[in-house]
């Protein structure tokens, strides 16, 4: 005998309020791990598609892990030095920038700048605090990763739990699919289907499209020679899956910088304009439609208000499952809705008549 409605919903709260408690207590411990299997979902189309090569199941995750092996001794440990020494750079002479700043507006509006000005004594103090905190702030981000989840941790367990999880990725899921409850199976099958298609999308289509966006600013903004020109495509690169937000923001970055530095040479801040226009279009006529399509259905600011509340409840751990949760949720919450649209709640009578009826 199946369990009635109300039973069910209570046995799938207390699960929901357990996992929350586990997050909420052990979120440390668990990063590694949910960090594994995020890499590991990532990759398992690339896997498959190695496997319908004729590789193994081993052989494919040993291509994969070789591959990153590589890629990352040879473009990511420098790139990451690089950007680290740009940025803190960039907090060092911060304090410059602004004084030119403020030198220009009080040549060009005086009444503005004039001494004790509410704008004059705003950037003075914006410079004197990116000064004195600047520095502070990057050292304490690297320090409190490291003591979050402890560096070491991260370079040992993540790659093992990632190795192990793409490994036996396509047991697990026939397990747990072998424990969906068998009345609900069809039903929970389609939503299964339904997140993983908008994660697949988000994760790894919109992640493709902020790694092709920020190496394009960053190598075309260096080629230009641009100061800080990698940190800029950076943030433009992580800034891209919110609509336009990336391109303002690491636009207006990047031509501020290139006023002060190629003042006079209007054509190198021509140059910097055109690298975010061109990169613009192709994200959002090349790059988007091929890589993620119209699939996705996950609003930015649906997205924006996870990533907050997730984070403010579970720290680091939680910015890590905001995204899959938010996916699941929005494939829920449409789910019930047209559950909704069908229902006698929502049809009623006018629902039951006949087209033709008046």
């Amino acid at each position: 005998m199946a369990l009635p409605v109300r039973e069910q919903l209570k046995y799938w709260g207390i699960a929901f309020v357990v996992l929350s408690v586990v997050l909420w207590f052990l979120g440390d411990v668990l990063l590694p791990f949910v960090l594994g299997s995020a890499i590991a979902y990532a990759f398992d189309p690339v896997a498959d598609k190695l496997e319908a090569w004729g590789l193994s199941r081993a052989a494919a995750t040993a291509v994969i892990t070789v591959s990153c092996i590589v890629i990352f001794i040879v473009i990511l440990l420098p790139a990451g030095k690089l950007m680290i020494d740009q940025l803190t750079q960039l907090f060092a002479i911060a304090p410059d920038l602004f004084n030119d700043l403020r030198s220009f507006l009080t040549e060009r509006f005086p009444t503005l700048m004039s001494e004790g000005g509410a704008l004059h004594s705003a950037l003075a103090s914006i410079g004197d605090t990116i000064k004195q905190k600047g520095g502070t702030v990057v050292e304490t981000a690297l320090t409190s990763v490291g003591s979050l989840l402890n560096v070491l941790m991260l370079f040992l367990i993540v790659p093992v739990v990632t190795v192990y999880m793409l490994l036996d990725w396509d047991k697990m899921t026939a397990k747990v699919d072998d424990l969906v409850p068998l009345d609900h199976k069809g039903t929970i099958r389609h939503l299964a289907r339904e997140i993983d298609k908008t994660l697949a999308g988000f994760i790894r289509g919109m992640g493709s499209v902020m790694v092709i966006l920020g190496t394009y600013y960053a190598v075309l903004l260096w080629a230009v020679g641009l100061q800080f020109g990698l940190v800029v495509g950076v943030i433009a690169g992580l800034l891209t899956f919110i609509p336009y937000v990336g391109a303002i923001v690491g636009g207006g970055l990047a031509i501020g910088l290139a006023l002060f530095q190629f003042w006079g040479e209007w054509w190198w801040i021509v140059a910097v304009w055109a690298i975010f226009q061109s990169g613009q279009f192709i994200e959002g006529n090349i790059i988007t439609p091929r890589l993620v399509g119209d699939s996705v259905g996950l609003h930015p600011v649906w997205l924006l208000l996870s990533l907050s509340v997730f984070g403010a409840l579970f720290g680091f751990i939680g910015l890590l499952v905001a995204v899959p949760v938010a996916a699941a949720l929005g494939v829920i919450v449409r789910f019930l809705g047209q559950q909704y649209k069908s229902s006698k709640l929502y049809l009623g009578y006018a629902g039951q008549r006949a087209p033709g009826d008046q």
